[in-house]
């Protein structure tokens, strides 16, 4: 394991298309085991309701907690890598809106992080998703 590299290594938000090839090649290491990678995508019905897309929306602060989020994780899980990029702004169907991967020695480890860092981000970072209905409903969910 390279000791002098972060374990975490990238961190963002942004209103282009996400690229799961970028966040793979940030927690790549040779001394891992086990790579896990999740990636969230815009799908078309919540609830039995079919919806036309989504948007999402940031707080001025919402990178910051993804950094506190993820620091956390690493100081509680043995990972060599950690990465997390979430998407904001009009996503359409099938579009990513969010990817998270964790690279460890071995991949029960990597499995762990990897989901304690996709929960704790849809828990506590503040980005919103408004959603809307083909229908012309919409909600909004996860706000405060």
């Amino acid at each position: 394991m390279d000791d002098s590299r972060p374990v975490v290594r990238l961190l963002d938000i942004r209103e282009a298309p996400l690229d799961v090839n970028e966040v793979l090649a940030a927690v790549e290491d040779a001394s891992d085991g086990g790579v896990t990678l999740f990636v969230g995508a815009v799908r078309d019905h919540d609830h039995e309701r079919p919806v036309s897309h989504l948007e999402y929306t940031a707080h001025p602060t919402a990178l910051d907690r993804l950094r506190e989020v993820a620091e956390r994780v690493a100081a509680e899980h043995p990972v060599t890598a950690l990465a997390a990029v979430h998407r904001v702004g009009h996503l359409a169907i099938g579009d990513l809106a969010v990817v998270v991967a964790a690279g460890a020695s071995h991949r029960g480890e990597a499995f762990d992080a990897s989901r304690a860092l996709i929960d704790d981000l849809k828990a506590t970072v503040p980005i919103w998703k408004h959603q809307v209905f083909t229908d012309g409903d919409d909600e909004w969910v996860g706000t405060p």
